[in-house]
């Protein structure tokens, strides 16, 4: 191409902000979780989401999708929350090509735990600076693009 396309001023100022929130975020909520719970970000969204599954059991290919993760890096998260009797891990009875993950009592625990600070901490970073109606715009925009994220990630 001769002559790229370029952000226009305003575009440039939004993806600097939005490079900021995508890098920085996660990176503070990494070191607020390791501080005082002693886990990473993405080992809490894990806990968490398995926490929200139906009977807090899930099999490890949707887990992986819902934590937006590989297989291999959910395997190691699974190897050490077993480990630590936060999970048990099983064929999937009704298709033993799956695995299927549930929360035990002491995963419960510990996300329990952890989430007054993490969820302080995102209201902090996240919620605080915005009015109601900042949050339901970005909340808007937010789902647009991950639509079209995920559908790109998807190949289609």
């Amino acid at each position: 191409m001769d002559n790229p396309p370029w952000l226009d001023d305003d575009q440039q100022a939004l993806w600097q902000a939005l490079l900021t929130v995508v890098i920085a975020l996660p990176a503070a909520l990494d070191r607020q979780l390791q501080r005082e719970a002693g886990i990473s970000n993405f080992e809490y969204g894990v806990l968490a989401r398995l926490s929200m599954a139906d009977d807090a059991t899930i099999r490890l290919s949707d887990l992986a999708r819902a934590c937006d993760s590989t297989q291999p890096r959910l395997s190691k998260v699974m190897d050490r929350f077993e480990a630590r009797g936060w999970v048990a891990r099983r064929p999937d009875p009704t298709d033993g090509r799956y695995t299927l993950a549930t929360l035990a009592d002491a995963g419960r625990q510990k996300l329990a735990e952890s989430a007054p600070a993490h969820v302080a901490q995102v209201q902090r970073l996240v919620f605080d600076p915005l009015t109601a109606a900042q949050r339901r715009h970005l909340g808007t925009a937010l789902d647009r693009i991950a639509a079209t994220v995920r559908r790109e990630h998807e190949g289609g």
